[in-house]
């Protein structure tokens, strides 16, 4: 129905997670309705994504070795905050109410294996940072409460107070979608583990 193009570029919009093929196809129809110097600035900022990297320090998204967060003095840095994904910091952000830094797990325990996640960096920066907190904020899906279990348990000998999110947020709801409000009363109310 399409030129072949322009049926490419709508199977790609489709490819990325929550987009189907007709809003693929509305995006598609869009770029192609504006002057061609958006479609160029389009593509101009979709092939510098290759240019960003992931912090060393917190494994957030980052333009240089440290993220903003992690170069910023102001942060509390014996508060960490435990994260699944760099998403998953954005809506803590907004909300407003918390200071301190974070680090990224980059997903959550597969059944027992670990070895994706970026637990050793994890441990290593709670002895050397003096963190004297440590607040699990995985999801409350069953791999995000496993996998905050599991960190607690190797946090145990650790002299760190470890604490949750309260469940303001719904079981099986990704922090992500959290609205302002309700992060700030979770992180506000977290509870000890």
């Amino acid at each position: 129905m399409y030129p072949k193009k322009f049926q490419n570029l709508i199977d790609q919009f489709s490819s990325l997670p929550s987009i189907g093929p007709k809003l693929a196809e509305r995006l598609v129809l869009s770029l192609y309705k504006k002057e061609s110097e958006v479609s160029v600035q389009f593509a101009r900022a979709l092939s510098e994504l290759h240019n960003i990297t992931t912090c060393s320090r917190c494994y957030n998204i980052a333009e240089d070795e440290l993220c903003a967060i992690c170069r910023d003095d102001s942060r509390d840095r014996t508060t960490l905050c435990i994260v699944e994904e760099p998403l998953d910091i954005i809506p803590i952000e907004r909300s407003r109410s918390y200071t301190g830094n974070y680090h990224v797990l980059l997903g959550t325990l597969k059944g027992t294996d670990a070895g994706h996640l970026t637990i050793p960096a994890l441990l290593t920066r709670i002895d050397t940072d003096n963190v004297q907190e440590v607040i699990l904020a995985t999801n409350f899906t069953t791999e995000g409460d496993v996998t905050a279990l599991y960190i607690k348990n190797l946090l145990t000998d650790k002299n760190v107070r470890i604490t949750r999110l309260v469940r303001g947020l719904a079981t099986g709801s990704d922090i992500e979608y959290a609205d302002d409000l309700t992060l700030q009363s979770a992180l506000t109310n977290r509870t000890q583990m």
